[in-house]
């Protein structure tokens, strides 16, 4: 068992394990859950580096009360950092052997309410399980991470290339093949990430065509479609999301917002603002 006071490296991991503190397990009928990405660390980011926007990212993903996190973009040490920073939650990286010359998508998971079953990652390449592979012409190794919960839900994390609608096609493509061979009929499926590209653009549509009972929160609950990437300059009311979280019928969307706080000192956490929503969790039919 791992202490709360320290960080467990074995094996490469990055979990933080800490007192049980919150919701009783067993009885969590509400999923509360954030898909962030959190801006790799480049010190060229003047006040916004990643020194100066670190505590207020941590505190601003906690003050929401989580059960899942998805992170997107940073190297190990930056995800060991924020770890850090992330009291009462876990990583799901039991599974992973970490390049720390690759970024990674990661899921923190709250262990007082959900219980974690198994974990993996699937690159979004040919060579799905050969990790640091890459394919289609994209620019970097891109993956999704997984994790499955004893409460009936697979909770799925992905980031897709920002160079080529072709490319995002052709890693969704595998993305969906992947899920489908390690979903089970009854789970609650539970995806979040950056996406690279609107709602309205070809990957939503292969999606809907692929997965056809995928639901959309935001335009479930009449949302205007607005910017999720704000580059670190003043709120805009215009633009499209390329932020999402995706569901199945068995997650009943309460709310879904972009959160665009920033900390007294005027710091946005991330170049993306944080895009949060609260589910109630159904029985399957």
């Amino acid at each position: 068992m791992v202490s709360a006071e320290n960080l467990d490296h074995i094996k490469g991991k990055i979990t933080r394990r800490t007192e049980p503190a919150g919701r009783a397990r067993n009885v969590m009928r509400t999923l509360s859950v954030i898909s962030s990405n959190i801006r790799y660390d480049e010190p060229d980011d003047d006040k916004f580096r990643w020194e100066n926007r670190r505590n207020f990212l941590a505190s601003s993903l906690l003050d929401f009360a989580p059960d899942v996190i998805a992170t997107q973009e940073g190297k190990r040490p930056q995800l060991q950092d924020i770890a850090e920073r992330l009291i009462g939650m876990e990583c799901a990286d039991s599974h992973r052997n970490w390049h720390d010359a690759l970024m990674y998508p990661c899921l923190f998971y709250n262990p007082t309410t959900l219980t974690l079953r198994e974990s993996g990652d699937i690159w979004l390449s040919t060579s799905p399980s050969v990790a640091g592979s890459f394919s289609f012409g994209s620019l970097f190794p891109r993956l999704c991470t997984w994790a499955r919960f004893e409460e009936n839900i697979l909770a799925i994390n992905v980031h897709l290339d920002n160079s080529s609608s072709e490319t995002r096609l052709r890693q969704c493509r595998v993305l969906v093949e992947q899920v489908n061979a390690l979903k089970h009929d009854d789970e609650a499926l539970l995806l979040l990430g950056d996406f690279n590209e609107s709602p309205q653009c070809p990957v939503r549509s292969l999606l809907a065509e692929l997965w056809p009972g995928l639901i959309d929160p935001w335009q479930q609950l009449g949302q205007q479609e607005e910017s999720s990437h704000h580059n670190f300059d003043e709120p805009i009311d215009y633009g499209s999301r390329i932020d999402w979280i995706l569901v199945t019928d068995t997650l009943q969307a309460e709310n879904i917002f972009m959160d665009k706080a920033r900390s007294p000192q005027g710091i946005y956490p991330s170049d993306h603002y944080p895009l949060k929503a609260r589910f109630i969790l159904r029985d399957a039919d």
